[in-house]
């Protein structure tokens, strides 16, 4: 019979893209000021994988991830997002989002994010919202599945987020005693 047991604490980590990168820092003192100080922020990413979302924004869009410094329980996942939506709701303009913000968490073994929109791939976590299994670490990388989407697929993408799972892990170290 498995045992119940506490998750792991996660990294807490918030994607972005915007049309208008002058927006980057008051979206990212926003984000601070709901979840804490930031930690690491990747290089800027053009979002040219899909024009999905240019009718509303425009383009061409840029990607960009904020790291938080502070780890958070899992469960607390759909109410970040729930966070996020307000701060979408914030900078829209004649009804149209300016940013799309996807909160996610990192663990060593797996990245996920968070959506509002149901797929076969995706679990319930509440509130709403969905966790979306986007990336799993196996043999010492992360690798893509099927439904990853495809700026997450991006090498550089992967390449900052494996920064980010190795100062994770340095910082769990840190956290328990040996």
């Amino acid at each position: 019979m498995s045992q119940p047991q506490s998750p792991m604490p996660a990294r807490l980590v918030a994607g972005f893209f915007v049309k208008d990168k002058a927006l980057a820092a008051d979206i990212t003192r926003d984000l601070q000021d709901r979840m804490g100080p930031v930690d690491m922020v990747s290089a800027w990413l053009n979002f040219d994988f899909t024009t999905y979302y240019e009718r509303e924004m425009g383009g061409p869009l840029y990607r960009r991830l904020v790291v938080f410094k502070r780890l958070i329980e899992q469960v607390d996942l759909a109410s970040i997002k729930q966070a996020t939506n307000e701060l979408e709701q914030k900078y829209q303009r004649q009804g149209r989002r300016r940013v799309n913000i996807d909160p996610g968490y990192l663990l060593a073994e797996r990245f996920v994010l968070a959506t509002g929109k149901n797929f076969t791939h995706r679990i319930y976590i509440g509130q709403g919202i969905y966790a979306d299994l986007t990336l799993i670490y196996r043999k010492g990388a992360f690798r893509t599945l099927p439904w990853t989407y495809p700026d997450y697929a991006d090498r550089r993408l992967i390449d900052f987020l494996t920064l980010v799972r190795n100062k994770y892990m340095l910082d769990l170290k840190q956290r328990t005693p040996s």
